[in-house]
């Protein structure tokens, strides 16, 4: 069995072989993400016919990110078109002069409205007739769509109308992502921003794990954000849980090793080639049941992992004001960091080769040279402009970042009523132990836990995560009854039990959440 994880910037894998790990670390191929995962397979002179993948990847996070999903209709509930557009708001800038909105991922043309109405309690207030049915799909089809989402109003009480243009649509051969099937819960807004991202990324992954599927026989299953595995065709028909797989591996690796160190609570500091993630881990693994990505809700159980974008390969540049500043933007695996040889940009990765802070020979084990006279030559420009020596630049680069990481950690410490010093840093992840004592002295941290194989630790976590389903329902709270709150818990227990034995999992342990 092989752990993979799979960034933005390298592809790590990790394997158990007679009690002893082998690990591969290479370049991600993002034309390819495929590609990175065989290629380090056969550097560990894996068969891949013969083995398991535990799989995490970043394909869904990055297509949604970089707005490369696919062509996706809208179905919804007449008069509801614009849910999506219009959604809570919530200003995040509120004294921006202009204030800048992601788009919606589907135009509005491609939001299409079916003369239909269910109630909160399940009631039919407007049948669906046939002859709408049938205008539906011809409307639908005249957009070529690659996927379809279908957010009716209130389908999470009676879905029977979801149920009937799924029968409709399903032979036209697009993927379909059905509300009442992926959130069946209320608030109208997020079920139905979710089943779009769910559709945006759908024909992507399923192609995507269909391919890594096929070139492993002993089967394949994703690391979800909740911190737990699913099988590729889970996955692949709900791909909006991996959003934040690549993350969740690295908090259940981490919690995994402080565990094993004999840790008390912990700060994971997850610093990669395109970001870092921290999370707060303090007894039982803390979760949201929504998180957001690019300023869209995604309601599916996640980890509660807070990302910045400062990794190693984070570029810097100053603004027009002449303030240096590092990332969001990344060099990622192509071109990547100037000393990698392709790039021209400067990176966090550059400021640490300048300052000495990585060996030329020694970096990722020797595998990979990097040429410090490249970052020089990348900081020189910076330098010039910021009146300094080039050392000088590239410390102001690590000290941005630096900063970045540790407003992060304020976040989910201070402004939650956290006092930091109560915690140890885990740092991990290709760039984490670098900055990782920088960090902890201008928190306050009295203690830096580095583990083996630090940039290899999120593969270990999806290794040895547990297979997870999670299954919820919307309850009215007006005056709810045991009886009938112990009733709803017996229906989705049922429901679990019968997917899990589908999934080959004879004896599943079953938790309650209210």
């Amino acid at each position: 069995m092989v752990g993979v994880d799979t960034g933005g910037t390298f592809t790590d894998l990790v394997v158990l072989v007679g009690g002893r790990i082998r690990v591969a670390k290479l370049r991600s191929t993002p034309d390819d993400p495929a590609r990175a995962v065989r290629d380090g397979l056969r550097a560990l002179a894996i068969a891949p016919r013969t083995t398991a993948l535990h799989y995490g990847t970043t394909v869904a996070t990055n297509a949604l990110l970089e707005r490369r999903g696919a062509r996706v209709v809208l179905v919804t509930t007449a008069g509801f078109e614009d849910v999506i557009e219009i959604g809570r708001q919530v200003r995040p800038s509120l004294y921006a002069l202009e204030p800048r909105r992601p788009p919606p991922l589907v135009p509005r043309a491609r939001r299409l409205g079916v003369e239909e109405r269910m109630l909160a309690d399940g009631r039919v207030e407007r049948p669906l007739e046939r002859r709408a049915v049938a205008r539906l799909v011809d409307a639908v089809l005249r957009h070529r769509p690659e996927a379809v989402a279908v957010s009716l109003l209130h389908s999470y009480a009676a879905p029977r109308h979801e149920r009937l243009l799924a029968r409709a649509l399903a032979p036209r051969g697009v993927h379909l992502t059905l509300s009442h099937r992926l959130v069946r819960e209320h608030r109208e807004y997020e079920r139905t921003a979710t089943v779009v991202v769910n559709a945006y990324v759908g024909p992507l992954m399923t192609r995507h794990l269909g391919t890594l599927a096929r070139a492993v026989s002993g089967g394949l299953r994703v690391m979800q954000s909740s911190g737990g595995l699913a099988t590729a065709r889970t996955a692949a028909v709900e791909p909006v849980r991996t959003i934040l797989s690549g993350p969740a591996g690295g908090v259940v690796g981490a919690t995994a090793a402080a565990r094993r160190a004999g840790l008390g609570p912990i700060v994971t500091l997850d610093m990669g080639g395109t970001s870092t993630d921290v999370s707060l881990v303090d007894g039982p693994l803390a979760y949201r049941t929504e998180t957001s990505v690019d300023g869209l809700p995604v309601r599916v159980p996640a980890l509660d992992i807070h990302t910045v974008g400062a990794g190693g390969g984070s570029l810097a540049r100053l603004d027009p004001g002449g303030a240096l500043l590092v990332g969001p933007e990344s060099a990622g695996a192509d071109p990547g960091p100037a000393c990698y040889g392709r790039g021209a940009e400067p990176t966090v990765t550059d400021a640490n080769l300048v300052l000495g802070r990585l060996v030329e020979t020694e970096f990722l084990g020797g595998a990979l040279h990097v040429d410090r006279r490249r970052a020089v030559a990348a900081i020189a420009p910076l330098a010039r402009r910021l009146g300094g020596s080039i050392e000088d630049a590239a410390a102001g680069i690590v000290r941005v970042a630096t900063a970045t990481m540790e407003r992060a950690v304020r976040v989910i410490t201070i402004e939650r009523g956290q006092d930091p010093r109560d915690f140890t840093l885990v740092a991990f992840g290709g760039a984490g132990a670098v900055h990782a004592a920088e960090l902890a002295a201008e928190l306050g941290l009295a203690r830096v836990y580095v583990p083996r194989h630090p940039g290899l630790l999120s593969a270990w976590g999806v290794l040895a995560a547990e297979t997870i389903r999670d299954f919820t329902a919307t309850l009215r709270a007006v005056e709810p009854s045991n009886a009938a709150v112990a009733g709803r818990f017996r229906r989705l227990e049922r429901a679990a039990v019968a997917a899990l034995r589908r999934e080959g999992l004879a004896r599943p342990v079953l938790e309650r959440a209210l």
